[in-house]
């Protein structure tokens, strides 16, 4: 399995509608799910800083993310920019092949 994570700063007068975005039933997660080689995205928030999100997309495998991305890049990018103006900061901190296969096995239903 293969996930990607980033980091994202959030400007406060945007969280409620950046929570519902990224969230697990948001325009990201309802975008991913139409390829069904998707898994899962994780919306983290920061204990002590209430701006600071950090987002973990999971997918079967690397090439199925990156077929996904060549597919359907019209509709990413749009998004991408619509919710631009949400953050102050984002920051993509890498790309991860998943070495617990418990985890793996974890699919949400769709």
């Amino acid at each position: 399995m293969f996930c990607y994570v980033w980091s994202y700063v959030v400007r406060p007068e945007c969280l409620s509608a950046f929570r519902t975005a990224y969230g697990p039933e948001g325009d990201w997660v309802r975008l991913f799910r139409r390829d069904p080689e998707y898994v899962r995205t994780t919306l983290l928030g920061d204990r002590d800083n209430p701006t600071r999100f950090m987002t973990i997309d999971f997918w079967a495998s690397r090439e199925a993310c990156l077929s996904f991305r060549e597919r359907f890049r019209g509709e990413f990018e749009t998004l991408d920019k619509r919710f631009d103006q949400l953050t102050v900061h984002e920051s993509h901190l890498g790309d991860f092949e998943v070495l617990d296969e418990s985890i793996s096995a974890e699919r949400p239903k769709n």
